[in-house]
């Protein structure tokens, strides 16, 4: 008798591992086929992309970056008279990468493109644990892994790549805490440590943070609530000490960025508030235009391949509209979803306060938003027919004991005639991502300028001649020389084969130079391209 128990508990026990090892499998064979071509698509390695790479690399050897101190709040960016700071991060994340695989452009790719994927997964997730069905989960990450704006950015090494999985990191923390009557130090340090993880992951997030912090006020429907909340926002603030210390000991650096990209000034006078007000409304309104989120995208080559369609897919729009919709006409009343559409709205404020219409990387809470709101609309889509059943399908957790009006809502459409729908959403979903996988693939190698790769060519043929040092010349396409140090490390050479001259210094006569410049005088052109040249100085 006493090896029953064994002997019942022996196949439970091997199934659940070969569960495991399946699902291990499965999301290893769909993370290649998500990272399929990486090595070629995009080309090149663009200059901010190998600042990242190059300062995470001597993270892992030194702990301290091109400048400054060892483990620094923020890493200057190039050594050029007047230095941005960027985020820490991914700079240390992709360091303790380096500290156990060789630097390498694919091994930088595939980290990058590993954040996003797991932002694919996160919101596919929080999907499952919002509807209560697993197969919403899996349509809304499948949809997250189909979608243009998440699959390009996810390729670019800088900090960029690294929004989209912060913000669905702080959606699940949030859901998960707002369930909760009580919240205890544990939930209010995972709330508060993911707003810390979107600040320190890319500039754009020090704005979001501070939104969505205020955003949890809609969840504090009790007193207690309204404690936890207000407990979330002193264990945040508490993150945000280091950042106050460094702007302390670097006076403007901190918002120095904004100030470059803004039309936005700190010294305006209170006369040319309208001004800034109504450009503020302008550009709110001009990031939401269908013509850019549905049909061009974003202009900059490196952000989106050009004539390969809109971003966001037309399904994932619609099923977003309709997810709105349903918000609006009949979940009102529910915090959670009125703090989803609070969220959505101030996830365009980091673009409005640009410059540049459309810039998809500061957009990038926007994009993770629309598809949150598809969750309601595949809930509503696929539910079963019935006198009790909820238009929405959603879990007693969800629910939080709201009233029966969704229900109503689920028998405006037969259930066949919703179903109906549904499949052409996701026909649709497959066709456009394979016409879009089709044009990227095409048209994504040819973005050389963008990804600085005619830059590669000519540092092969510097380092190809015996003399040394080879000097490395900035110009108008910008501080190159980081370019021509993580290659050398990549390859394994000394960095100091290479000397970067400072700005307006002249390399002595008969030298070698790289040079960012498109032409030169008084050069002998040993090889040059548009945008880099190779020459001897005379």
């Amino acid at each position: 008798m006493d090896n029953v128990p064994l002997a019942r508990t022996a196949p439970t026990l091997a199934q659940k591992s070969m569960r495991i090892l399946l699902c291990v499998v499965a999301f290893l064979l769909l993370f290649s086929l998500y990272t399929w071509g990486i090595s070629q698509n995009p080309p090149g390695f663009y200059l901010d992309e190998s600042a990242t790479a190059y300062n995470a690399y001597l993270v892992s050897r030194t702990g301290a970056g091109e400048f400054g101190p060892r483990f620094p709040i923020l890493f200057q960016e190039y050594a050029v008279s007047n230095p941005n700071y960027i985020n820490p991060l991914t700079i240390y994340l992709l360091a303790i990468v380096f500290r156990f695989l060789p630097p390498s452009i694919l091994v930088a790719r595939m980290f990058a493109t590993f954040w996003m994927f797991a932002a694919c997964l996160l919101l596919g997730l929080l999907a499952k644990r919002i509807s209560g069905q697993l197969r919403v989960g899996i349509i809304v990450a499948a949809t997250a892994l189909l979608t243009p704006w998440l699959f390009e950015v996810g390729r670019l090494v800088w900090d960029a790549h690294f929004t989209a999985f912060a913000v669905a990191l702080f959606l699940v923390t949030a859901y998960r805490v707002q369930s909760k009557e009580t919240w205890n130090w544990k939930d209010i340090l995972i709330v508060a440590g993911s707003l810390a993880v979107l600040t320190y992951g890319y500039f754009a997030g020090r704005v979001l943070a501070s939104l969505y912090a205020v955003g949890l006020l809609f969840l504090a429907t009790t007193k207690r609530r309204f404690l936890g909340v207000v407990m979330i926002w002193m264990a945040y603030a508490v993150t945000l000490v280091p950042l106050i210390l460094f702007n302390r000991s670097h006076s403007g650096e901190l918002t120095k960025r904004l100030w470059n990209v803004s039309y936005l000034r700190p010294d305006a006078p209170w006369k040319e508030i309208p001004y800034e007000f109504a450009e503020f409304v302008r550009r709110y309104l001009e990031d939401q235009n269908l013509t850019g989120l549905l049909i061009t995208g974003d202009y900059h080559g490196r952000h989106h391949v050009q004539g390969s369609g809109g971003p966001i897919l037309f399904a994932t729009f619609v099923l977003a509209m309709i997810g709105l919709g349903l918000i609006i006409a009949g979940r009102w009343r529910e915090p959670w979803w009125r703090f989803i559409i609070y969220g959505l709205a101030v996830s365009i404020v980091p673009g409005a306060i640009t410059n540049e219409p459309f810039h998809q990387l500061r957009l990038m809470g926007y994009a993770v938003f629309l598809l949150v709101l598809t969750i309601p609309a595949l809930q509503w889509l696929l539910a079963p027919d019935g006198p009790r059943q909820s238009a929405y399908g959603a879990s007693d957790e969800s629910h939080s004991g709201k009233s029966d009006r969704a229900a109503v809502l689920s028998h405006g459409l037969a259930r066949s005639i919703r179903l109906g729908f549904v499949g052409i959403l996701l026909a649709a979903t497959v066709v456009q991502a394979i016409d879009f996988q089709v044009t990227y693939r095409r048209e994504g190698p040819k973005r050389l300028y963008d990804f600085d790769a005619p830059y590669k060519p000519l540092y092969d043929a510097a380092v190809a001649q015996p003399q040394r040092p080879i000097y490395l010349e900035n110009g108008q396409w910008g501080p190159a020389y980081m370019d021509a140090y993580w290659y050398a490390t990549v390859e394994g050479r000394p960095v100091s084969d290479f000397v970067r001259l400072p700005d307006g210094t002249k390399p002595p006569s008969g030298a070698i130079v790289l040079s960012s410049n498109s032409d030169c005088q008084n050069c002998q052109y040993i090889q040059k391209s548009y945008v880099y040249l190779l020459y001897r100085a005379k």
